[in-house]
């Protein structure tokens, strides 16, 4: 059969789009303002009303914004004309289906259309979840059906996944790229399997959150406020679930469970308890969070929400803080707390390291003050307030002495030790660990009830987060004590447990490792990856670029701990990760990591 030929300009002018709900209405809207006909086809007279009149407000704003003129509205509205019978798809150059995802349903359509449709017209199904392959094997002509997933909202989101299966003729993947470019998308090349690359990795990631909250590890709040403010991303994962709804994630993560076996995607039985019981999410009014109404965006106060203010108990007084440590995250600590008001302490293996340090702070506060966000007798003042010390003994009357050294348990265990000796009664002991076992460190000291976990983020001044960590051991009044001084050196602290990766790592690097497999397995390129997630996830950085900053040393190591702590197959570090550890390809750091990079 003959398939439309790819140019400059795309051969698909009339579109049909199928199903009118949220997705495909919003698809319908981005192709009339490209200035393509748009057929938009629904069972429903409600929907296809609702569809007209959501395109008429959409226009509006924009004329209102400036953004359209009334004339040019006044086109894409003539562009739109809605139906209730599929054969009015019977001219389109493209059909795309955005029906529920339901197998039997999209089969029955694309069965259906094949009888409508001329023999050259491209079928593109918008599952995210179904095999693409399978549904075009069904159809009369296979090599014109394709997968083309939008993201929602269509008309904002530039995120667009081309998903082929072996039976999809390439002229149809070149048209259907060519038209996502001219509609002015990012169109990434991806193969049939469920997921495709970003929800791919998306719902693995939004699956564990799940069972994190589940296993009452963590709050809610606390989960979605370390994954905001310690990565970046525009939402929680719990809030996203009930976004996405709970019943869909619930479907996509059976469908990525069937076809890879792997653990990691096996739905956490917290969706499906919820699911069941309607509780979908934003859409039914309530999910893991409860929302005004249904529909609603606005969160509302129920049994499980914090009380505002509350208070843990009584802490322990701090006016005085020891620091240990003269790398970056130990001289940002440092800056953190001597800003805050509190006398700093920075103690280091000899007085040069210690003064380096501190000189390294004042540079980090001159650089605050060029950009306007402090005054040079705030950065004095602060410089002022630490000590630098070439030994430990002088943390012997600070109210908490926290350590930020290497990421070695026995290093840090005999600097506990020396904590225990020299530090006075009462006093917080802390560790900035990120991955060790906090615990380990507390029984190095005969008061492992004093000991905590306070997991900084870098670069210290920089990022909101501490991760708060408590052991079987550590007293009440210490975990009031450390959750006082975060707030007072203005950062959010969040409650967890002492097991491998907090919170924040434990999302994020199984996440970063299933991309690394992506990429072994040949399914989508460094480059498609990355834009994928930062377009369609809404994430700071794609994963290859945050590997090769962290560093894949140090990846690598925290994926090994995950991996011995929870004996889960799926978290085994992926081997492409070990070999370039091997070889010396760490990242940014060597000039060469999953990219390379140029020398300074």
């Amino acid at each position: 059969m003959d398939l439309p030929s790819t140019s400059s300009q795309s051969t698909l002018q009339t579109i049909a789009v199928v199903g009118l709900g949220t997705m495909g209405t919003g698809i319908a809207e981005v192709l009339a303002r490209a200035g393509r006909e748009v057929i938009g086809i629904d069972i429903s007279d409600t929907a296809t009303r609702r569809a007209t009149a959501s395109l008429a407000a959409a226009t509006a704003r924009s004329v209102t914004r400036e953004r359209l003129t009334e004339q040019e509205r006044e086109g894409v509205l003539a562009r739109f004309r809605t139906f209730t019978e599929l054969t009015a798809a019977a001219d389109a150059d493209l059909v795309i289906e955005v029906v529920p995802e339901n197998h039997e349903l999209k089969q029955r359509l694309l069965r259906e259309l094949d009888a409508i449709v001329r023999p050259d017209t491209i079928l593109a199904t918008g599952t995210n979840a179904l095999s693409v392959t399978r549904l075009a094997a069904e159809s009369q002509r296979p090599e014109r059906v394709l997968g083309l997933h939008f993201f929602n909202p269509a008309p904002a989101m530039k995120l667009v996944e081309v998903a082929s299966s072996v039976l999809t003729a390439p002229p149809a993947v070149e048209a259907v790229t060519a038209l996502a470019r001219e509609l002015g998308k990012e169109p990434v090349s991806v193969g049939d399997r469920p997921g495709f690359v970003a929800d791919g990795l998306l719902f693995g990631y939004l699956n564990q959150a799940a069972a994190m909250y589940e296993s009452k590890y963590a709050s809610r709040e606390d989960i979605d406020a370390a994954m905001r403010l310690g990565c970046g991303l525009p939402m929680g994962p719990l809030a996203l679930l009930d976004l996405i709804g709970v019943d869909t994630a619930r479907t996509v993560l059976e469908a990525m469970y069937a076809s890879s076996g792997d653990r990691l995607h096996a739905p956490a039985p917290i969706l499906g308890h919820l699911a069941e019981a309607g509780l979908t999410g934003q859409k039914s009014g309530r999910g893991f969070y409860t929302y005004e109404e249904p529909g609603s965006s606005t969160i509302v106060r129920d049994a499980q929400t914090p009380l505002d203010g509350a208070r843990l108990g009584e802490g322990r007084p701090v006016s005085s803080v020891g620091v240990a440590g003269s790398g970056t995250m130990a001289s940002g600590i440092a800056q953190v707390f001597a800003q805050a008001g509190f006398a700093v302490v920075l103690a280091a293996r000899s007085q040069e390291k210690a003064d380096a340090a501190k000189a390294a702070i004042g540079k980090s506060l001159g650089r605050a003050v060029s950009k306007g966000r402090l005054t040079e007798e705030g950065a004095a003042q602060t410089l002022d307030r630490i000590t630098p010390a070439g030994s430990l003994d002088a943390f012997a009357d600070v109210d908490l002495a926290v350590e930020a050294v290497a990421e070695d348990l026995a290093v840090k265990q005999e600097l506990f030790a020396a904590f225990d000796k020299i530090c006075k009664p009462g006093a917080v002991l802390a560790t900035t660990t990120s991955s060790l076992p906090v615990i380990a460190c507390a029984r190095a000291t005969t008061r492992p009830q004093d000991v905590i976990g306070m997991h900084f983020f870098n670069p210290a001044p920089a990022m909101k987060l501490v991760e708060v960590v408590r052991t079987v051991l550590t007293s009440d009044d210490v975990h009031a004590t450390v959750r006082e001084i975060c707030t007072k050196v203005r950062k959010h602290p969040v409650d967890c447990g002492d097991r491998a990766g907090f919170i924040v790592n434990a999302l994020l690097f199984p996440y970063l490792n299933n991309a690394i497999k992506m990429v072994e397995q040949h399914y989508a390129s460094l480059d498609d990856i990355d834009a994928a997630m930062k377009l369609g996830g809404g994430y700071p950085m794609g994963p290859f670029e945050l590997l090769d900053v962290v560093g894949l040393d140090v990846s690598l190591a925290i994926e090994k701990v995950l991996h011995k702590e929870f004996r889960d197959p799926g978290l085994a570090p992926s081997p492409l990760l070990e070999h370039l550890v091997a070889a010396g390809c760490l990242g940014r750091k060597t000039g060469r990591g999953f990219r390379e990079y140029a020398r300074r």
